[in-house]
């Protein structure tokens, strides 16, 4: 915190000056007001982490100073000092959300103590306010790179799905960031405030994720020397996301189940069961429904777990996406691995997005990282890119050109070349272009150069 900044609200200008010099002495900067009025006017005007306030004053009192206080700027701490040290005072003030009460004659060693710890607990509150800010920052809606339709929507879904209790299914490939979304989803519900905790179900073995996720009670087997709590009840109050939900075994599916419906679980060697308020977000890179066809996974959990059901899009029918992914990944390398000056010119960025990019978005990230790390230069060239970004050109002879002895267009034979790559491409531009080695954008230039159909 910088220097505290204390204000001083007496009716008694003599207790108001030794106050003052007092608190300056220990190295706060601190003003004082005669009245609540006047504190309200310099509360408006500058920024203070704790006041220090009479109770008996003028036509405002301090419990209606402390009321407004709290209700416009609540990250302050309030001291109320009166010479009326009843019971009844100190009630009042504490249960309109006074920090602490002293009585006058105020002993000035007891208030330099209760003041440095008010301010350390004002010191923690904007402490816990910054993390919350840098959560919602991280895995807030907002930290999903991407404007295409297909993620909008998806998002769009999980903002409604996020304010609600409802168990959410996500479903999706390996790297499209199921989890990523899962932490937003939580971080935007009313949950936010309690845990987040995730468990990957197939990176577990099948011994020991009971253990893990329902915990056990001691002597429940042999090494069990002490109770232990499963994540689940870590969880209570907030959410627990459960990865590769398709790999957790049948008699699991049957517990978790439970928990849902119920609202309980059982640890192991337990006789009764324990209630737990733990929301499910589940996700999985599996077709569930095959699997409940195959018997591998159940039909009752498959519809209590996709309540709301949400499907990623891989990268590759996302591919407005890769752009701002390639920009964002290189910045934030570029902080971790200490290479500011590092550029990537605009012309490469084609080469990005004609990938097919199978492992998604954790792919891209990687791959990101290794161009960040390997580039030689202070701009990255295309030699830089690794080998499957690079474009495999066909030799002219590859074509089996005859070429007429009168001569030929060569606009002409663009022109062709385009229209035979659309025809073979089934008319998708984007497919065309990569089959071309164009960008999408110069295809379309060229498209309407020639005349031909955009649309």
């Amino acid at each position: 915190m910088k220097t505290a900044r204390i204000l001083v609200v007496d009716d008694e200008a003599s207790l108001r000056r030794v106050m003052q010099v007092q608190l300056q002495r220990q190295g706060y900067e601190t003003r004082v007001a005669g009245t609540a009025e006047e504190a309200l006017q310099m509360l408006e005007t500058g920024d203070y982490h704790l006041v220090l306030t009479d109770l008996r004053m003028g036509s405002m009192n301090g419990i209606e100073l402390l009321q407004e206080i709290h209700k416009r700027w609540p990250e302050v701490s309030v001291i109320v000092m009166t010479a009326f040290g009843t019971i009844e005072n100190a009630v009042q003030a504490m249960q309109a959300g006074a920090y602490h009460y002293v009585t006058k004659p105020v002993q000035l060693a007891e208030l330099s103590l209760v003041v440095d710890r008010a301010l350390e607990h004002t010191r923690l509150v904007e402490e816990v306010n910054r993390l919350r800010e840098n959560l919602d920052a991280k895995y807030g809606f907002d930290a999903i790179i991407g404007r295409s339709p297909v993620l909008l929507n998806v998002l769009d879904i999980a903002a409604r799905a996020a304010r609600s209790e409802a168990t959410v299914l996500i479903q999706g490939e390996t790297g499209t960031g199921k989890e990523l979304l899962a932490r937003a989803i939580h971080q935007n519900s009313p949950r936010k405030a309690r845990p987040f905790l995730a468990i990957n179900c197939g990176a577990i073995p099948k011994d020991l994720i009971e253990s893990e996720l329902f915990g056990y009670r001691r002597g429940a087997f042999t090494g069990a020397v002490e109770h232990k709590r499963g994540k689940i009840e870590n969880a209570d109050g907030g959410t627990l996301f459960l990865d590769e939900i398709g790999e957790l075994p049948l008699d699991l599916q049957v517990k978790l189940l439970r928990l849902i419906q119920e609202g309980e679980m059982e640890k192991l060697g337990a006789l009764e069961p324990v209630k737990v308020d733990v929301r499910i977000v589940a996700a999985t890179n599996r077709n569930l429904k095959t699997m409940m066809q195959a018997a591998q996974f159940r039909e009752d959990l498959y519809y209590r777990l996709a309540v709301i059901p949400i499907t990623l899009p891989p990268l590759r029918e996302r591919a407005e996406d890769i752009g701002d992914l390639v920009k964002y990944f290189l910045e934030s390398n570029k902080r971790k691995l200490g290479r500011p000056e590092l550029t990537l010119p605009p012309a490469l960025l084609s080469y990005f997005t004609r990938y097919s990019w199978p492992g998604n978005i954790r792919e891209l990230e990687n791959v990101m990282e290794r161009i960040v790390v390997l580039s030689r230069t202070a701009e990255i060239h295309l030699a830089d890119l690794p080998e499957f970004l690079r474009p495999v050109h066909t030799g002219i002879g590859a074509l089996n050109l005859q070429l007429p002895p009168e001569g030929i267009s060569l606009e002409g034979l663009e022109k062709e070349l385009i229209v035979k790559a659309l025809e073979k491409c089934g008319g998708n531009q984007t497919k065309a272009a990569q089959y071309l080695d164009l960008s999408r954008k110069t295809l379309i230039y060229r498209m309407e150069k020639y005349g031909l159909r955009v649309d």
